[in-house]
């Protein structure tokens, strides 16, 4: 361990806590039970697979084998797990939890037999953990713990104070510029009740400037150590240290202490994604949304030697060749769509050369995995919401050419991608791949309009379910077929093209205008995918038609998009939702006497935006988890979602006023239709708050609105009977208030 990581207090470190055993025995229900499974993660056999399955009503951690039946309960403890690592020697299976099904998460880890079950970080009440990576050998698995704000010079020992150390965050490294259409700021990201960092550096240099290897990436990461205080001490701009993130690599048994890899002050996300075989270097991921980089460290002095932007969504965005000489990344810089960039690196992890690896002009890489050898990768392309999954050989830079003088984009020339061959996917959906080769083949984990999730695999062309996971039919109740929906285009107002899936009720003629559900997605960076939602199914089984659309600030239609809501662009993102719905009006799909909006988290928002903007376009509305007000809303989250927030939203303090006139509060004078509010009691994300001050101001202007608690949820719905309650809870209601 360095003297940096010696040098912090032990008290941040995560200690593991030894837990009884909960594990449950052999379980082989016949029939099976509808069900969902996902999150696979495959030990080093390629022969059983430890995935999260909710057939007990929760999610949990369960093993069984990739071409077998039975399946063994690993943890039965009522809190929800989200993800899953089986460590790369097979001892080990680390996974994270929900405890309370709240957004506060710790990292435990269990043995494959269900023995040795223990918590490695987050066991404090109040405090967050987040899983990274295994270390190649499995001696060790990277874990980010919320560390506490500390006072002034850093913290207080029995030997006295503690010097703070260098952490990654510095207005320097990030490379992605403000975008047009804020109010005035001061250009730095907001951590409330923290320190706050700069979130706005210099403008993203250009492929060219990236290919050609300029020493703007050099002087950059000068500029990083200079202002960590290698050689003159560091200096910490706001007075205070702590309350950020920093990431561990913890030994399960305890018996080595924790070595830090990565600080982050002021942070909004931090995460582990790769570590190099030889444990030289680590990749990984930060940043808030829309602004994501990766970084490569040193881990022995941490740090940073390169940095580049990198896209949103899936976290795991790439990985050290076997040599560690090429970095592959899944990546948007200065580009619409993600690719597959090869980055050609020296030993010391500085970048010697970069080039795109493999790329679409017109749809973005959405998953990046690779095989054991390091020599195979499947990339999955995200082709107008669903997946294209191809299989392809890799070639690393030789580790020659680090030793050259003059280095230019050449350098990486040998890193190359292909031959490949395209794999045929019985579902539309590909949601994660924890294994590219092996005994099993490709193992996949998959969703579509017609199943629910579930895990496959790929043995010699042949796609095959698992046992475990559900069969197809029983995706909706017997006698009922599931809806396979239909792309649908439009154009916004403003020319900007829209798009969404549409699926149309059973038994209904082409020509008979339907009551209608507009669905709005949350985010506002997801993206509306041909994926099994039983929300739908429960509306389409009331006779209620469902139109769920990509409004601008979607992901998966290109950068342009996603920012296309930024700033004064929310205005226009609530006009899309009218637009929407007088798309389906138009086409003669939708009744216009007969529609209804809903939606969940930034789609919550939406709702209520767009029945305050729109107050004759709905007969009601359904607002899950959704913000009514963003002054309240900053207030009451968690830290860290107010930094990612704060760019994707506007600033609490510099874009005020901006952000009060995009409030549905400071227009509810304008709502004129009843509204059902649904909120997870241990919300922190947005906070329960938010729907009780709007369900309450509609009840004081002689409104009916209902709000709708669920105990033991936090931001999202995870345990089958909240969920359960959830959809047919809304679908009555909104039944009730389009009937006639």
């Amino acid at each position: 361990m360095s003297a940096a990581m010696g040098s912090m207090p032990a008290s941040m470190a995560p200690v593991p806590v030894p837990l009884p055993g909960t594990a449950g025995p052999l379980d082989t229900p016949q029939p099976l039970r509808s069900h969902g499974c996902w999150y696979p993660s495959v030990d080093p056999s390629g022969t059983y697979v430890a995935f999260i399955c909710d057939r007990g009503g929760v999610p949990q951690l369960w093993t069984g084998p990739v071409g077998g039946s039975e399946v063994h309960l690993l943890d039965s403890d009522p809190h929800p797990v989200k993800e899953v690592a089986w460590s790369p020697d097979g001892s080990w299976i680390a996974y994270t939890t929900a405890p309370g099904g709240g957004e506060h998460t710790r990292v435990l880890c269990v043995r494959p037999d269900g023995t040795g079950r223990r918590i490695l970080a987050g066991a404090e009440p109040g405090s967050s953990a987040y899983l990274g990576c295994w270390q190649h050998d499995g001696s060790a698995v990277a874990v980010t713990v919320a560390e506490p704000v500390l006072p002034p010079g850093g913290a207080e020992t029995e030997e006295g104070p503690v010097p703070v150390e260098p952490g990654l965050a510095d207005p320097d490294t990030y490379t992605v510029s403000r975008p047009a259409g804020w109010a005035s700021r001061d250009g730095r990201a907001v951590l409330l009740g923290g320190p706050h960092y700069g979130d706005a550096g210099p403008a993203t240099q250009s492929l060219d400037q990236a290919r050609t290897g300029t020493d703007d990436e050099a002087g950059r990461a000068a500029r990083v150590h200079r202002a960590h205080g290698e050689e003159t001490g560091r200096v910490d701009p706001e007075g205070t240290a702590g309350g950020g993130l920093a990431a561990y690599l913890v030994d399960p048994l305890g018996v080595a202490a924790p070595a830090l890899v990565a600080v982050e002050r002021g942070a909004a996300t931090l995460r582990v994604c790769d570590l190099s075989r030889d444990g030289r270097l680590a990749l990984v991921r930060r940043g808030p949304r829309a602004r994501r980089e990766a970084l490569v460290v040193r881990t022995a002095d941490l740090r940073t030697t390169f940095a580049l932007p990198v896209a949103d969504g899936d976290p795991w965005i790439g990985r050290f060749s076997p040599d560690a000489t090429t970095l592959w990344l899944r990546s948007d810089a200065a580009r619409e769509f993600a690719a597959l960039f090869a980055v050609h690196l020296d030993p010391a992890g500085r970048r010697l050369g970069l080039t795109v690896a493999a790329e679409r002009a017109d749809c973005g890489l959405e998953l990046l995995a690779f095989g054991h050898d390091g020599r195979t990768a499947a990339l999955a392309w995200n082709v107008r919401g669903a997946t294209e999954l191809e299989v392809t050989a890799v070639t690393a830079a030789s580790a020659g050419d680090a030793r050259g003088a003059a280095v230019t984009a050449a350098s990486a020339g040998d890193a190359r991608v292909g031959p490949s061959r395209t794999v045929p996917l019985p579902h539309e959906v590909v949601t994660r791949i924890p294994q590219v080769d092996g005994r099993a083949g490709l193992v996949l984990a998959l969703s579509g309009s017609q199943r629910r999730p579930g895990v496959w695999w790929l043995f010699e062309g042949t796609a095959r379910r698992t046992a475990w996971s559900s069969r197809d039919e029983d995706a909706v109740p017997p006698g009922r077929p599931p809806v396979r929906p239909v792309p649908l285009r439009l154009t916004a107002r403003d020319g900007l093209p829209l798009g969404g899936w549409y699926y149309r009720a059973p038994g209904r003629g082409p020509g008979e205008p339907a009551p209608c559900v507009i669905h709005l997605h949350g985010g506002p960076e997801e993206q509306e995918r041909p994926v099994f939602n039983p929300l739908y199914h429960e509306l389409l089984g009331r006779g209620l038609d469902v139109f769920a659309p990509d409004v601008r600030g979607s992901s998966g239609h290109g950068r342009s998009f996603v920012d296309a809501d930024l700033g004064t662009g929310r205005f226009a993102a609530i006009e899309d939702v009218a637009d929407c719905a007088a798309h389906v009006v138009m086409d003669g799909l939708a009744d216009p006497m007969r529609l209804a909006v809903m939606g969940r988290s930034y789609g919550g928002y939406l709702v209520m935006a767009s029945l305050v903007w729109h107050p004759n376009l709905f007969r009601t509305g359904v607002a899950a988890c959704g913000m009514s007000d963003f002054a309240t809303f900053y207030a009451g989250t968690e830290p860290w979602i107010a930094e990612s927030a704060a760019h994707k939203y506007g600033h609490p303090e510099h874009d005020r006023e901006l952000l009060h006139s995009l409030s549905p509060m400071t227009r509810v004078d304008a709502l004129r239709v009843p509204l059902l509010t649904v909120h997870g009691e241990h919300d922190t994300n947005v906070p329960l708050g938010e729907s009780e001050q709007f369900v309450r101001a509609a009840r004081e202007r002689g409104l009916e609105a209902e709000l709708l608690m669920l105990r033991d949820e936090g931001h999202d719905f995870l345990r089958a009977d909240s969920r359960r309650i959830y959809r047919r809870t809304a679908a009555d209601w909104i039944e009730r208030h389009l009937a006639g």
